[in-house]
């Protein structure tokens, strides 16, 4: 079995806005972007669990048309907490590459 990060072309994370980070995983085939979207490992609970975040309060979004699927979940703190280590959260797509699909 592959990883996200085999089957992906381009795996990224961001603040969207100050209460909401999103990870976008960016696929170069559609045979690709079909094995990620139906993963039994990547459904909204077990990428939910994996950041440790409610997933009735998360999002999961497909792009068939450009091949990207996107989650999207509230941050425990806004952007900015005074203890904040990736206020912008760049690094936060990490977790998701060992993933096996």
């Amino acid at each position: 079995m592959a990883t996200v990060r085999e089957l992906s072309r381009y795996v990224r994370s961001k603040g969207a806005g100050p209460f909401w980070v999103t990870i976008e995983i960016f696929c170069e085939t559609k045979e690709n972007y079909e094995k990620i979207k139906n993963s039994k490992n990547l459904t909204k609970e077990k990428i939910a669990k994996l950041y440790g975040t409610d997933a009735n309060k998360a999002k999961m979004f497909y792009a068939d048309n450009i091949m990207v699927i996107k989650f999207s979940y509230p941050r425990a703190n806004p952007s900015g907490y005074s203890y904040e280590y990736d206020m912008h959260n760049g690094q936060q797509y990490v977790r998701l590459l060992d993933v096996v699909v």
